[in-house]
This record gives C-alpha cells, sequence and structure tokens, in this order.
C-alpha cells in the first residue's frame, strides 16, 4: 500500500505480509494507473493471516534475511540516536497542536520495533499463484461468515447503502479481506510501528506523516495509544486504514462520537463505504464479469489503458461463457481487459467499481478476490474457464533476470528491478511477437527459457 511502484502489482507479495500495498493505495491512486496484468496473487491483507483457507498453498514463501551491518543495527539509516529523534520529532508536533502530554504519555516506553526493520526490508523470493489467493480469499469459511453478517447487521447496511450509495455486499467483502471481519486486524503499537519506520531512515518522509496523523487521532480521542493497534506498517483497524486516510475518510456513524474502525463495526462498514464512494463505485452497477476470447484475439488489447465500451468489445469477438448476456444497460459501460494468468487463463471485462476496488487496494488479484466473494455471498460468482495451473509465475530472481535479458535483446524493459510495470510489460509483448506467440505481456517460464536459447 505504500512506497511502492504505482505499476508494481506484479509483486504483491514481494513486500512482507503485503502491507506496503496498503499504503500505497490509499493514495487514491487515479484510474489510469490501474495496472491489470498482474501475474501473481494480490498482497496478502490483514484476514490473510488467518488460517480459514480451503485448498492448501503448495508454493513455499522464501524470505530473504534482511541484511544486518556489524553492529546488529539492522542499517538503521538515522545520525542520531532515538531519543535525540524523538526530542526532534516532539517539537514537531507540538509545532502542529498535538499536546505536550499527549505527546509524553503517548511515547513514553517506546523504542525502536525490530520486527518492524526486519519486515521492512524482508522480500520474498517466491509469490503465490493468483488461483491459489483466490482460494484462499473466496473460502467458504469466509463466504459463510458473510452472508450471515450480512443478514446480523442487514439494517445498518441498509442505512449505510442509502448514505454512501455502495452495495452492501460489497462492504461486507472488503471488510472479510481486510481483516476477516474485524476478527484479525493486527496487533503492532502503531505508533511504535511509525515511530520506528521515521527513525529508521529509508521511508521517513511517508513515516513521519503517518505518526503526526496517527498523533491527531489520538488527541481528538477516538482511540487511546494502548488500543491503537495495527500492522507492522501502520494499518490499522477492521477497514485497515493509515492514519491519514483515517483522519479523511473514518466516520461516525454509530453515533457515539469516535470514530472507532477498532472496535465498532457499524463504524468499520461505513467507513469502507465513504472509501468506496470517493473512489468512484457506482451502486446496482457489476464490477465487470468474465469472458471468453476468440482464438483470433489481438492480446496486446489487454492492457489498463485501452479502454472501450463493452459493447464494442463484443464486436471484438469478446463473449460471456455459456452464452449468457452482459448485464442489462452494461453495453455503454466502460471497460477493460484483465488477464489475470495470461491468455491460458480466465479473462474479465472490468468497469468502475472493480476500479474502485482496486483504490482500496492496488492489486488486481485483491480486486477480482472481492468483487468475486461479494458475488458468492449469493451463489455466484464462479470462474468458468481453467487456470494455467502448470505455468507457475516467475520468482523474483527469473523476472530480474528476464528484466536483463530482454534488454539484451533490444527490448527495452528498465531497470531489472523484478517488478513487472508498464516498460516491462510492453518488452515483453515485443518479445512474444517475435516468437510468434500471443502478446499478453505476462512472463512466463516459456519466454524466460526462450530468451535464454536465443
Amino acid at each position: 500500500m505504500l512506497w511502492s511502484k504505482p505499476d508494481s502489482c506484479f509483486l504483491d507479495l514481494c513486500k512482507p505480509f503485503g502491507i506496503f500495498r496498503r499504503w500505497h493505495q490509499h493514495q487514491l491512486l487515479a484510474a489510469s494507473s490501474l495496472i491489470l496484468l498482474v501475474a501473481f496473487a494480490g498482497k496478502p491483507t490483514a484476514a490473510d493471516a488467518q488460517p480459514f483457507q480451503a485448498v492448501p498453498v503448495t508454493t513455499t514463501l522464501a524470505i530473504a534475511a534482511p541484511v544486518v551491518p556489524s553492529g546488529g543495527n539492522l542499517g538503521i539509516q538515522s545520525t542520531q540516536n532515538f531519543e535525540q529523534w524523538k526530542a526532534d520529532f516532539r517539537k514537531e508536533a507540538l509545532a502542529a497542536g498535538v499536546n505536550p502530554s499527549l505527546f509524553d504519555r503517548t511515547f513514553a516506553g517506546i523504542t525502536p520495533d525490530m520486527s518492524v526493520i526486519r519486515a521492512d526490508r524482508s522480500q520474498p523470493e517466491f509469490s503465490r499463484p493468483v488461483w491459489e489467493y483466490l482460494d484462499g480469499a473466496l473460502s467458504a469459511l469466509r463466504v459463510r461468515r458473510g452472508q450471515m453478517l450480512l443478514n446480523q447487521y442487514a439494517d445498518t447496511l441498509t442505512a449505510i447503502e442509502q448514505r454512501y450509495g455502495v452495495d452492501r455486499r460489497a462492504l461486507v467483502a472488503f471488510w472479510g479481506m481486510e481483516s476477516n471481519f474485524g476478527s484479525f486486524q493486527g496487533n503492532q503499537s502503531v505508533i511504535r510501528s511509525l515511530a520506528t519506520l521515521a527513525y529508521e531512515g529509508r521511508r521517513r518522509g511517508f513515516a513521519h506523516a503517518q505518526l503526526l496523523a496517527a498523533l491527531q487521532i489520538l488527541q481528538q480521542g477516538d482511540i487511546t495509544p494502548e488500543k491503537m493497534l495495527g500492522s507492522w506498517a501502520g494499518a490499522m483497524g477492521q477497514t485497515q486504514f493509515i492514519p491519514t486516510t483515517y483522519n479523511t475518510l473514518a466516520v461516525d456513524f454509530d453515533g457515539d462520537g469516535r470514530r472507532d474502525i477498532w472496535g465498532s463495526p457499524i463504524d468499520a462498514l461505513a467507513s469502507i463505504a465513504h472509501y468506496l464512494q470517493v473512489s468512484g463505485w457506482q451502486k446496482g452497477q457489476p464490477w465487470g464479469f468474465e469472458v471468453q476470447l476468440p482464438n483470433t484475439f489481438n492480446y496486446s488489447l489487454a492492457d489498463g489503458e485501452i479502454r472501450k465500451s463493452v459493447a464494442e468489445w463484443i464486436q471484438l469477438g469478446v463473449k460471456l461463457p455459456n452464452g449468457a448476456s452482459v448485464p442489462p444497460g452494461s453495453e455503454q459501460l466502460s471497460a477493460a481487459l484483465l488477464l489475470p494468468a495470461g491468455y491460458r487463463g480466465p479473462g474479465f471485462l472490468i468497469l468502475d467499481n472493480f476500479r474502485a476496488a482496486f483504490k482500496y487496494n492496488n492489486s488486481s488479484s485483491y480486486a477480482l478476490a472481492a468483487n468475486l466473494l461479494s458475488e458468492r455471498f449469493t451463489g455466484a460468482g464462479q470462474i468458468t474457464s481453467e487456470w494455467p495451473k502448470d505455468d507457475l509465475p516467475l520468482n523474483r530472481s527469473e523476472r530480474m533476470e528476464l528484466q536483463t535479458l530482454l534488454s539484451s535483446h533490444n527490448y527495452d524493459a528498465g531497470n531489472a528491478d523484478g517488478i513487472i510495470g508498464t516498460n516491462t510489460r510492453k518488452a515483453i509483448r515485443a518479445a512474444q511477437q517475435s516468437f510468434g506467440w500471443p502478446a499478453d505481456g505476462y512472463p512466463t517460464p516459456k519466454l524466460l527459457e526462450g530468451l535464454r536459447n536465443r
């Protein structure tokens, strides 16, 4: 969510626990930054740490050990010790209007959290394929729990729908995706985590701003320091908002005078609705639908920057499975084509509500899972096409090698950083065309091997 490049959703699991994704997503990315050809699973949300998967995950996540310089300080880049940094930050916070006694009480006993620095520095080598991510996100247990909560909060959801214009099943689906309906919110001190990141130096500017925003939340009285818990990267509560997003979009819907995204499901649901509303959610519209493509289809059109009306896609031979028709009124809606696993896997036409989900978490796999989950509550949301399970995603080292080989063959892939962004996808398409393959921009072991042998 934070500090990730806008086109880096191929690396949804390359930031440990995925929270960096959520920090970036809360900047309300413009729709033009949608990156749709996602090879790997979306970053895990807080809820994904719960052992509810219906299908065992077979891919091993190999976490690279952080580099620890001599002296054991995990590479802290600050030129000050922590107490000096805290004294300087206190002056800044007080100048911003933070009450001195609140600051002193909040920071009493706070020290850098080495687990936060380790998490910050870790980079998983492997990522789960999108189909394994969906197996967990759409587990039968999560679906049943969501169905129960739709009934339990029916009256509240009606009021939220009327206020914010966001469909109830979507609200419950995002609630489930972010925190497993509030049951897993993270248990680390947000203040300590953000103070560590602001002091440690690599992400100083962002963490600094979030830490000041967290102090403002405390000063407003919505939560106490002891109860301000969340992820190691500062995402908080049942909604997994970062502090600046909380200050902008969290709401008090239960009327108790506090915007309590930690303890109040009502406030959490309404806050999610407010977020989706400002992200462009269109009530009553489909998020998209699965489609099948003709054999002669030009796969280079599967690009987030290419948008056509649903009717125009149909004219190109795109059709729904089993002879189904598009939902009434959808023909003129603007859509892009998503191929989460390349041309060999399922395809989807995605509309405004998919893009709103993408803004909540800039991962196409996440947006797909959240929207499918909302449909699963009514027994729909099944994918008919098969995933190419024999075509496992490239790991980080292989992606970097692919980028190096692409550039060496005069297909400019940019920096060999393992991030499959816009430049790399264009290079992949050019290489695929040179082999006479469908130019879907999807990185595969076959392409890597072809370039190795060229």
